[in-house]
């Protein structure tokens, strides 16, 4: 599962997400990705179990990048525990994701493997998305 090896602060606050991607929004890899249209936290076991979706519909061929980390601590309190007596302990890691984020990236498949990949590893997240390719891209490339 993705996190971080070291955090520099035991608990840390949410914070807000506004705005479209301001920086991850191109195509900077691979020819084939997958962009957000919503903004979410997606945790590490999220993110692993649409890698696995995509490297298993490519059969292990091409290349596949990770566009985004989990690095937000979330924490969480025990069921039926009254309020107050400090914040909870911490729990897992997400990663912020707001619209026009790239999520995936693949290079050195076919466009139709790629589209599929893509889509099975979109059925995973929990947010809308959509593919895209590269605007140079050709398909005799492969």
């Amino acid at each position: 599962m993705l996190q971080p090896k070291k955090t520099k602060y035991r608990k840390q606050q949410k914070g807000k997400m506004k705005g479209n991607a301001q920086r991850g929004h191109q195509l900077a890899f691979g020819s084939f990705g997958i962009k957000t249209l919503d903004e979410a936290w997606l945790t590490g076991r999220q993110i692993e179990s649409a890698r696995q979706a995509i490297t298993r519909h490519m059969k292990r061929e091409g290349q596949l990048w990770i566009r985004i980390f989990p690095d937000k601590l979330v924490t969480k309190k025990p069921a039926e525990v009254r309020m107050g007596k400090g914040k909870g302990a911490p729990e897992y890691f997400v990663a912020r994701i707001t619209p026009g984020r790239i999520l995936f990236e693949i290079e050195g498949v076919t466009l139709e493997i790629a589209k599929e990949a893509l889509r099975l590893g979109a059925q995973k997240l929990p947010v809308m998305t959509k593919t895209i390719v590269r605007r140079d891209y050709k398909e005799e490339q492969v």
